[in-house]
């Protein structure tokens, strides 16, 4: 039992996909991070703010083509979720609001991030279906398992396609270069070509 869940406690080490941060907000300001996601994955987000009398701190959360996942004003404390039908990166952004005639203050903010299986309830999946511990277990390990290879399957289609922007880029390097080589042979053989006919016209070969 204690290898179990030693050997549980390691895999979720390894492909636990969640982070937490706390930074300072300066007033009229924003802060932003970016983090990516998998197609059908879900991220849940959960957020506490100091209070500051007069102060407004709204979020928002949007994609690369600039869509609104999830958003808020007004907010202190709260959580948050949205999903993506495939990969892409996204961006959480704090955005500070004070009055002109007020003279703010620097709030705290900290942020926890989850993803994928870590927005799972494992205890609350095993009480509804009335699991046992040894079942809940076997799920979750399940579930890390089809993680950890839609892992390896998206670093191996990036890999991929490094590769073919790579050997694309090798093929216009190699086809610019000849290009350009051709193109000195030519000015080279029409500069002697035409300085042979402008030594002849004046007669000096």
């Amino acid at each position: 039992k204690m290898l179990r869940k030693a050997l549980l406690v390691f895999v979720v080490a390894i492909v636990a996909q969640t982070y937490g941060v706390m930074f300072r907000l300066v007033p009229n300001t924003q802060k932003c991070l970016r983090d990516e996601m998998q197609g059908n994955q879900i991220v849940a987000g959960e957020y506490e703010i100091t209070n500051a009398p007069g102060q407004k701190i709204d979020y928002v959360v949007r994609d690369t083509k600039g869509h609104i996942l999830a958003q808020k004003e007004d907010v202190s404390k709260g959580k948050f979720s949205f999903t993506s039908e495939m990969y892409d990166t996204f961006e959480i952004c704090f955005i500070s609001h004070v009055p002109a005639t007020h003279r703010g203050i620097d709030q705290e903010v900290a942020l926890d991030v989850k993803k994928g299986i870590e927005t799972k309830s494992y205890e609350g999946i095993g009480e509804a279906a009335k699991l046992k511990p040894l079942e809940v277990d076997l799920k979750r390990l399940e579930d890390l398992s089809d993680a950890i290879v839609q892992d390896f399957a998206l670093m191996r289609k990036r890999e991929e396609e490094m590769r073919d922007t790579n050997e694309s880029t090798n093929s216009r390097v190699l086809f610019f270069s000849i290009f350009s080589m051709s193109c000195l042979l030519g000015l080279a053989t029409w500069q002697v070509l035409y300085l042979r006919r402008y030594f002849i016209a004046k007669k000096l070969i």
